[in-house]
């Protein structure tokens, strides 16, 4: 089977006036996204509550890479701590031009399990700390006059919902809601909104929460992706890099979904026939054939 799926998509240079803050960037499909961002051109600062995990990568990515890359801490639902975020970067590399809304937070469990808390918890960090980024960051744009583009990374249940992540839906519906809104509101002032709705992307993370070990053993994830495989962090990197990209000036307000197809099959009324072995459908043509 070809994969070049595993490969770089961009050509060398492809980011070189791109100074972006990815959110979340220093585990998982943040640190994938910086990782090609930097190889690609761009000048990276990655932020999360975690300094040393901060440090860590951004060793990593330097010897990997040779790119400039800065780790700053903020909490995004602080919004005093932002506006630093934004101070430090600009201070660094002159300029900040693309956001990536990155940090998430999500468990699983039933929904009367909940507090009031917990709900607080993940719409915290998903919802208002995309909200806040967005806001402290486009007022600096719209003032410095400047064209700049935002990536949000959503889910696919944020248009469908789920149960038992029912925090996480509602947040991530919201994020969907503001990328739209604003990718017609603010694109007068040359600001573009995208957003990427990810199947399943294995991160060492978020994935052990979501599935601990006694769930993986009873759920196949693959067997609800047509593809029959999960996705590739370089795939959604090279997605985020061109939607971030000005080879994609024309992208605004759109959702791109890579999951393999596992939200379609999961919307199809009838897609659960693919079970049917090929001998009984040979038995139900006979019989709709007998009625005709």
């Amino acid at each position: 089977m070809n994969e070049k799926y595993k490969e770089p998509m961009l050509k060398e240079n492809a980011l070189i006036d791109k100074v972006v803050v990815i959110t979340g960037g220093g585990t998982g499909l943040g640190k994938s996204m910086a990782k090609y961002f930097l190889e690609v051109g761009a000048k990276v600062i990655i932020t999360s509550r975690k300094l040393d995990v901060l440090e860590k990568t951004a060793k990593e990515l330097f010897e990997q890479t040779g790119g400039e890359i800065f780790p700053v801490v903020c909490d995004i639902r602080k919004y005093e701590q932002i506006e630093n975020l934004l101070s430090n970067s600009i201070e660094k590399f002159g300029k900040v031009n693309v956001l990536v809304n990155n940090a998430a937070g999500n468990f699983i469990t039933p929904t009367e399990r909940l507090s009031y808390r917990a709900f607080d918890a993940i719409t915290d960090i998903v919802l208002k700390g995309t909200y806040y980024n967005t806001l402290a960051f486009g007022k600096y744009w719209i003032k410095e006059k400047m064209n700049a583009t935002v990536l949000n990374i959503v889910t696919t249940y944020a248009w469908t919902g789920s149960a038992f992540v029912v925090p996480s839906a509602s947040a991530k519906a919201g994020v969907l809601a503001l990328t739209r809104s604003l990718a017609v509101e603010w694109a007068k002032y040359g600001i573009r909104f995208n957003a990427i709705a990810p199947g399943p992307f294995p991160t060492k993370g978020a994935w052990d929460r979501l599935f601990p070990k006694e769930l993986k053993e009873k759920l196949d994830i693959k067997k609800k992706i047509p593809l029959n495989r999960v996705g590739e962090h370089q795939e959604l990197a090279n997605l985020a890099a061109y939607l971030i990209s000005d080879y994609s000036a024309f992208m605004n307000g759109e959702v791109v979904t890579i999951d393999g197809g596992e939200w379609l099959k999961g919307a199809g009324e009838f897609n659960m026939l693919e079970s049917i072995p090929i001998e009984m459908w040979d038995e139900i043509e006979k019989g709709i054939r007998a009625k005709k």
